[in-house]
């Protein structure tokens, strides 16, 4: 979401309601045990700093559909995909990436839902410092990888490199490839929406989705049968036989592979044109 910083500074209670403790020091407070009240209000914190989430114009939230749905369809199994998900970062953080992947299910060593390892932001109005500061304390929680989608000015995609602590740009050819990910995800999908059918269709062929393997039986038979059918009247063309329109429409539009292949050695045959087309 574009972000608002209202100027000020704002003391998050800890756990015990006391003072703040410095991030890395101590315990690090459960994912869901918030410091701001989910689906009612837009507040957030960061580093100690209220920010506010306005909603986004649209060169930010087309992107973000765009990149709910690559990630959606390019998940791996066991892993969901959570758009806005907020997250207890640190003692002093709890804020939303736009898009993060993590584990399906409950994390058995604290009984809550499992942190994200993958999270994606969508950098428009809010500046490139305002995005690797939130990156560096999603990196300093335990999520492994952090990525940026630039959609005002130089669009680009890039990584937080924690070694040098700033973003990382990825080339345009390049694929992001991970344990979270089913398929490779192609970063020119995230900067061109015309991509994006045809990465989303790679990705379930890639995946072995029942769906894709369907049409793709259903295309290849449809295939054969157009192949035969025009075979069928190339033959009877080369032998001076001319079917009426009707039969032409049949025999390019049966689906009945069977059906062809005995038409096709029909035709072949010192028969009649009705004979050639005939059940």
């Amino acid at each position: 979401m574009d972000e608002k910083r209202p100027g000020m500074s704002l003391k998050a209670p800890g756990a015990s309601g006391g003072s703040l403790h410095l991030p890395g020091r101590g315990p690090s407070p459960a994912v869901d045990d918030h410091l701001v009240v989910p689906e009612v209000t837009r507040d957030e914190i960061i580093a100690g700093r209220k920010v506010v989430a306005f909603p986004a114009e649209a060169p930010h939230a087309d992107k973000q559909v765009d990149l709910d749905t690559l990630l959606r369809l390019h998940v791996a199994p066991g892993y969901v995909v959570s758009a806005d998900l907020i997250t207890r970062f640190a003692v002093d953080s709890d804020f939303a990436s736009d898009t993060c992947v993590r584990r399906e299910g409950e994390d058995p060593a604290t009984g809550r839902r499992y942190l994200e390892e993958i999270a994606f932001e969508v950098v428009s109005t809010q500046s490139e410092r305002n995005a690797a500061e939130k990156a560096q304390v999603m990196h300093r929680r335990g999520v492994r990888r952090i990525f940026g989608v630039w959609v005002k000015g130089r669009r680009r995609v890039c990584e937080w490199s924690a070694e040098s602590e700033g973003w990382r740009p990825l080339e345009e050819e390049s694929q992001i490839t991970d344990c979270c990910l089913g398929a490779p995800l192609p970063v020119k999908a995230l900067l061109d929406v015309a991509l994006v059918p045809r990465a989303v269709v790679q990705a379930l062929e890639a995946k072995g989705d029942p769906a894709i393997q369907e049409l793709k039986e259903a295309a290849k038979a449809e295939g054969m049968a157009r192949g035969i059918a025009e075979s069928i009247l190339a033959v009877l063309e080369t032998r001076g036989i001319t079917m009426s329109p009707e039969r032409q429409e049949e025999v390019l539009g049966c689906s009945d592979v069977d059906r062809l292949q005995r038409w096709l050695r029909e035709a072949t045959l010192p028969a009649t044109t009705e004979a050639a087309a005939r059940d």
